[in-house]
């Protein structure tokens, strides 16, 4: 049995002091990715520390319409909240299409945003992999990598997607994290957050040891627009994404004014798609332009020995989600 210090934190300050700059240290939310890695072996902390006394649950409208949101508010509340559903479709829908009800009802913003890779490599805790054990090597290159790996933003050290559904929906939409450490708060863009693997994919994010992220503020609603997640995968419940697509439009007759497309399942990060969104801005809405943009998110792709049909497919999930959200 392996042992750990446990910590329970009524406040932020309460929590970092107890997590400390250790980097063996972990907060615990909801615990659907933590508790899982250390049942597994995966993740072995030497000190849990509690955060779910923490007063992070509000959701609200800031004066420049922007919405933040707590890092404790969980998947199921953010889900149904009306200000969501009403303004930022997408992330509901995202949210709603992630886990099962029981899950949603435990997860959390803020651990959403943190929640690890499901390669089985990395999970398995003997395979070579770079995220978990730095300089092993990657199995999944010359492994089975069918569907829990990217086509974009991969290296030689690591292919492993980002199984977020919500983070896919935040990165079209913009957002903003807030965090809190040692050294203070501070606000990272949310598109700045995930770390690409380069050579050191132990790093998945920005946080410095010891830091909360505390809130989460999207941007504010385009006004006008519509917007929607559609999500592809081998079940329709309870399976993650083999391509995923977040748009939202703003159109003016037949016109598209303004669009914002992010991808998941074919990303090590959540992926957003600017080539895209120039493309189809000032264009006539058909299958043709939507067609040509969706090409061009994946110029750079590099597929693998399975997954190589990620590249029409994560294509089909822009071409797809344009064409329902601009039909007259």
């Amino acid at each position: 049995m392996r042992h750990f210090d446990y910590a329970r934190a009524e406040s932020p300050q309460q929590a970092i002091a107890a997590h400390g700059s250790d980097r063996d240290a972990a907060f615990l939310a909801g615990g659907t990715t933590l508790l899982d890695l250390v049942k597994l072996d995966v993740m072995q902390p030497q000190t849990v520390v509690d955060i779910n006394g923490v007063d992070l649950t509000t959701i609200e409208r800031l004066d420049d319409g922007r919405l933040r949101i707590g890092a404790m508010v969980t998947n199921t509340t953010l889900a149904r909240d009306a200000r969501v559903v009403e303004d930022y479709a997408v992330l509901s829908q995202a949210l709603l299409a992630g886990a099962s009800t029981q899950l949603r009802n435990k997860a959390t913003t803020g651990g959403n945003i943190m929640q690890r890779v499901r390669c089985p490599y990395f999970r398995d805790g003997v395979s070579a992999c770079n995220k978990r054990d730095p300089g092993s090597g990657c199995a999944a290159i010359g492994g089975v990598n069918r569907s829990v790996h990217a086509v974009l933003g991969t290296s030689d050290s690591c292919i492993a997607t980002h199984p977020s559904d919500m983070c896919v929906a935040m990165a079209a939409i913009g957002a903003t994290v807030e965090v809190q450490g040692p050294e203070g708060t501070r606000e990272i863009d949310f598109g700045d957050f995930h770390l690409l693997p380069g050579d050191t994919p132990a790093r998945e994010h920005a946080l410095e040891p010891g830091e909360l992220i505390t809130h989460v503020i999207l941007e504010a609603p385009i006004h006008g627009s519509r917007s929607a997640y559609l999500k592809l995968r081998d079940r329709q419940s309870y399976q993650f994404a083999l391509a995923s697509s977040a748009v939202i439009v703003r159109m003016d007759g037949n016109t598209i004014r303004e669009a914002r497309v992010a991808m998941g399942g074919v990303g090590t990060k959540p992926w957003r798609a600017p080539e895209v969104e120039a493309a189809l801005k000032g264009k006539a809405a058909s299958e043709a332009v939507f067609a040509d943009a969706a090409k061009l998110a994946f110029e750079n792709a590099i597929a693998y020995a399975h997954n190589g049909y990620k590249i029409p497919l994560g294509q089909q999930a822009i071409v797809r989600n344009l064409s329902d959200l601009t039909a007259a």
